[in-house]
C-alpha cells in the first residue's frame, strides 16, 4: 500500500468521492480545468481544504489556472481503487439487497457482484440483472473457485452476525455493512458500516432542531 495513502485522514478520503462527481460533471461541460474555489463553493468546503485533500494523493494545480480535470478524474480513480474491478458476493436477496443487484453503476466505482446468497430455498437458481442465486451452502465452494473476498451484508438483523462469522471463517477480507448493528469481526478484516437508518435518524433529528 502506498505511504500516502496511510497517512491519508478519513474524512479527507470520504471527500474525495465528492471531488471526483464534481470532476467528471465539469469535464461533461467541457471544462478542461478546475480550481480549489470551483469545487469548495460546488460542494459546500473550504476552499483550504480541497487543495489540502488533493495534495495527499499528489495532484497539484496551477496557480490561476487551477488542475486538470482530466488529470483530477485519473488519480483520484486510481487512489481510490475505482479503476480495478473488485468482485464481491451479497449476502441477503431482500429489498435492499435486490435494489443493490439491480444497480449498475457499483461497477463503474470499480465493484463488480458475481452471486448473491440467501437462506430461502424459492431463490436459488433465480437471478437479478443476471447476477445468480444461490443458497447460502453454496457459498464455500464459490469462494473457493472464484477468490472473492468482498461481502455485502444485507440481511436482517437477527442474521447478521451469523452470516459476518460465515464470512469470517471462509477468510473474507472486507465486509460492506448494510445492516443497523455493529458485526463483531478480527481486527484484520475490513468493515464498512453503511446503514440507511442511521442516517434517516440524523436526518430525522435534525429536522426537529430547525423546524
Amino acid at each position: 500500500m502506498d505511504s500516502t495513502q496511510l497517512h491519508l485522514p478519513e474524512p479527507a478520503l470520504r471527500r474525495l468521492p465528492w471531488y471526483l462527481s464534481y470532476a467528471k460533471l465539469a469535464l461533461e461541460r467541457g471544462e478542461t480545468t478546475v480550481s480549489s474555489t470551483q469545487i469548495a463553493k460546488d460542494i459546500g468546503v473550504e476552499a483550504s481544504m480541497v487543495a489540502k485533500d488533493l495534495s495527499y494523493i499528489n495532484v497539484t494545480g496551477k496557480t490561476r489556472v487551477g488542475y486538470s480535470t482530466f488529470t483530477l478524474i485519473e488519480v483520484i480513480e486510481t487512489f481510490l481503487g475505482f479503476t480495478e474491478t473488485h468482485k464481491a458476493f451479497l449476502f441477503g436477496v431482500g429489498r435492499l439487497g435486490g435494489a443493490l443487484l439491480q444497480d449498475n453503476g457499483l461497477r463503474q466505482f470499480g465493484l463488480e457482484i458475481i452471486a448473491a446468497f440467501d437462506v430461502k430455498f424459492e431463490l436459488a437458481g433465480t437471478n437479478i440483472n443476471h447476477i445468480p442465486i444461490h443458497y447460502i451452502d453454496r457459498m464455500n465452494e464459490l469462494r473457493q473457485q472464484t477468490g472473492v473476498n468482498i461481502g455485502i451484508l444485507t440481511v436482517p438483523i437477527n442474521q447478521a452476525q451469523e452470516v459476518a462469522d460465515m464470512m469470517i471463517q471462509a477468510d473474507f477480507k472486507a465486509i460492506w455493512n448494510f445492516t443497523p448493528i455493529r458485526i463483531r469481526v478480527p481486527n484484520n478484516i475490513v468493515v464498512q458500516n453503511t446503514s440507511i437508518y442511521a442516517h434517516l435518524a440524523v436526518m430525522f433529528n435534525r429536522l426537529r432542531m430547525n423546524p
